[in-house]
C-alpha cells in the first residue's frame, strides 16, 4: 500500500501572530485556461482552521529538465507579506468558513 504524500507545513509569525504555510501548487502549465499558472501557498492561522490560498502571478516558464521549486526555497518575508495582504483583504484567520483566495504580486502585496 503507498503512504500518503507529507506536505511539509513551516511555521512563520505576522504580527505578533503564528501562522503555518505550506506550498499549495508548484508553478504549472494549466489546460483549463491554455496559460501558465504560478505558484500558491496555503496559509492558516495556528489556533484556527480557516485557510487562505495565496496565488502569485505566474513568473518566466522554467526551462525544460530545470528542478522543481521546494518550499524550503520561499523566503519567509515574501511569506509573511503575502499573509499581511490577504488580512488587508479581508480575509479573518480566526474565523470559519471556506477558504479564500487571494491574488498577490510577485513581493507578496
Amino acid at each position: 500500500m503507498a503512504r500518503p504524500k507529507q506536505v511539509p507545513e513551516f511555521a512563520i509569525a505576522v504580527a505578533g501572530e503564528a501562522y503555518v504555510w505550506r506550498l499549495q501548487r508548484q508553478p504549472q502549465w494549466s489546460s483549463d485556461t491554455n496559460t501558465f499558472r504560478g505558484m500558491a501557498l496555503a496559509a492558516r492561522h495556528s489556533e484556527g482552521q480557516r485557510e487562505v490560498v495565496l496565488e502569485f502571478p505566474a513568473g518566466p516558464q522554467p526551462r525544460y529538465g530545470a528542478p522543481q521549486l521546494k518550499a524550503s526555497q520561499i523566503s519567509p518575508d515574501l511569506v509573511a507579506r503575502a499573509i499581511a495582504a490577504a488580512i488587508e483583504a479581508g480575509w479573518d484567520p480566526l474565523s470559519r468558513g471556506k477558504t479564500v483566495t487571494v491574488v498577490v504580486d510577485a513581493t507578496g502585496g
